[in-house]
């Protein structure tokens, strides 16, 4: 079954792999750092594709994506919000409702964890 994810899911899976934990970054923050820019929807969709194991033997974090308002883009009150926003606490990270402070929380990886994390 993996011989047959899209190699565009590997790039997205791989860049939210090396989202520090008590950080967040938005779905089209990471569809550019995976080098496909302008294609923020197919963050969401590989993130709903992430095998239960993860992702070469390391969990792949979807959680720590939110949308470029800084909310959370589940609906809000389902379980799926509502496990999101407690793994995001869990991290410290602060969340009010479904929004966390982008100002204060976004990811903003330095030039050595672009050129040797995230490697396509």
């Amino acid at each position: 079954m993996v011989q047959n994810i899209k190699p565009q899911y590997r790039q997205i899976w791989q860049t939210v792999q090396a989202i520090p934990a008590g950080k967040v970054a938005s779905y089209g923050q990471i569809a550019d750092l995976a080098g496909l820019p302008k294609r923020a929807r197919l963050v969401g969709k590989a993130l709903g594709c992430v095998p239960k194991n993860g992702w070469q033997g390391q969990a792949v974090p979807w959680y720590r994506v939110i949308n470029s308002q800084g909310k959370i883009s589940l609906p809000q009150g389902s379980d799926g919000s509502l496990l999101q926003k407690q793994l995001l606490q869990d991290e410290q990270v602060v969340v009010i409702g479904c929004r966390v402070k982008l100002k204060d929380y976004q990811w903003q990886p330095s030039i050595d964890e672009l050129l040797f994390k995230l490697q396509f």
